[in-house]
């Protein structure tokens, strides 16, 4: 499974994008100890090979709101008319691009981290369970209970 992480930085390898903006930490304990998810994703980027100048940080968002609004400030500031390209989870996408949409930021989507695939008609997947069925189905509740929220509330 390719997540977001190896999508930004399989595209900045091969020179596709220049920058990588990483979004959100959802801990605010972490957040003020600058150890949270952004940090830990930067360091593998910069394990790898990333240029430490190519990394720009947003870490006050707690949610897909404010990820698109923090983001949407950097992105004015530091790069205004330029290109974006949103890279997230498959399952993430039509939120985050809503979010986006709302603080009038015009993105392309790189879908990453796709679940799914083609299950054949036989009596293991039909009658046996799956015990990550359970797990895949939060996910998706998750996703489809914050889209329709965020719909409501006016965040997409």
């Amino acid at each position: 499974m390719r997540t977001g992480l190896l999508e930004a930085f399989l595209l900045y390898k091969a020179g596709k994008i220049k920058k990588i903006l990483i979004s959100g930490t959802s801990q605010p304990y972490l957040m003020a100890a600058k150890k949270g998810e952004t940090r830990l994703a930067a360091q593998l980027l910069l394990d790898w090979g990333v240029k430490a100048g190519d990394i720009i940080y947003e870490e006050r968002s707690r949610n897909t709101r404010e990820n698109a609004i923090f983001s949407a400030r950097i992105l004015r500031s530091k790069f205004p008319g330029g290109k974006y390209l949103l890279i997230t989870s498959a399952f993430h996408m039509r939120r985050s691009l809503g979010c986006l949409a709302k603080v009038n930021i015009d993105a392309d989507a790189f879908p990453a981290d796709f679940y799914g695939g083609e299950y054949p008609l036989d009596f293991q997947f039909l009658f046996v369970p799956n015990s990550n069925a359970l797990a895949y189905f939060d996910l998706l509740w998750h996703e489809w209970t914050g889209y329709i929220m965020y719909k409501l509330v006016g965040y997409s």
